[in-house]
């Protein structure tokens, strides 16, 4: 067993509880959509560094952090610094992403802020 996942989104520390329930708060279409985003992302990437999925280089891309951006501008600089590496056009991919996390939700809460009460 164990996955070796490609770390796509993950970011921070989670804290030792189990995150068993913390699914249901989410709207489950988004989660598909979201992971449907995932796999063409992967997909995309093994295109872009013509390798296998297990060889892509850990980029970070996080949907979340792009969808706290304010601009496409601003993603789409975000993507571009993160596939510098590429030696293919990056182009098309990032103007594919962007078009299909518009609108779309962002799924975690942001822990890095403390509440103003």
């Amino acid at each position: 067993g164990g996955g070796g996942g490609v770390g796509v989104g993950e970011g921070g520390e989670t804290p030792a509880r189990r995150q068993g329930r913390v699914t249901v708060k989410y709207d489950r279409k988004e989660l598909r959509r979201r992971l449907n985003l995932e796999e063409w992302i992967i997909g995309q990437l093994t295109v872009l560094y013509d390798c296998e999925e297990e060889a892509i280089p850990e980029l970070e891309i996080d949907v979340d952090e792009l969808l706290d951006l304010p601009s496409e501008t601003q993603r789409g600089a975000r993507l571009e610094a993160l596939l510098t590496d590429c030696y293919k056009p990056t182009e098309v991919f990032v103007k594919e992403l962007l078009e299909q996390i518009r609108g779309m939700q962002k799924l975690t809460t942001p822990q890095k802020y403390t509440p103003v009460k």
